[in-house]
């Protein structure tokens, strides 16, 4: 079964913490897919990671731009895998049809956005459902994840 994820945004923004996500994805030699909501909130992600730390490089590209299957992080608006990633992170309350692909889907949420907390329970259920090995992490007051039961 694919373990399914759970970040509660509460103190950092997703521009903060989902580079550190990728970055420990990456290490573990991972490909990586990032499905956001629409195709500006890509483009701002893109430029975002561009910039986000000026001593790391995090190599991606979106699904707008040529050769996507080469990119080992790919934004993108659809729930294809066109890098054949192996995992999948699901922002701005998206869901994927099916996560049994992966070997890892992660749902990043706004913890002080009402929908996106609906959204993220109603993911939580879906994934409950399908027998997924579920996890959930919230920030401390420090912004450092933590794993509750």
């Amino acid at each position: 079964m694919t373990e399914v994820l759970f970040y509660h945004l509460e103190r950092r923004p997703l521009e903060d913490a989902l580079p550190l996500l990728l970055e420990k994805s990456l290490e573990r030699g991972w490909r990586c897919v990032v499905q956001v909501g629409s195709p500006e909130r890509r483009d701002a992600l893109d430029a975002h990671l561009w910039t986000y730390n000026d001593a790391a490089f995090l190599p991606h590209g979106t699904d707008a731009q040529p050769r996507p299957e080469r990119q080992p992080v790919l934004l993108t608006v659809s729930d294809d895998n066109p890098n054949g990633a192996s995992v999948r992170f699901q922002v701005d309350g998206t869901s994927v049809p099916d996560a049994s692909p992966y070997v890892r889907v992660v749902h990043m949420f706004d913890g002080r956005d009402d929908a996106m907390v609906a959204a993220a329970r109603e993911r939580w259920r879906e994934a409950k459902a399908a027998g997924h090995d579920l996890t959930y992490w919230q920030q401390d007051e420090n912004g450092r994840w933590v794993r509750k039961a």
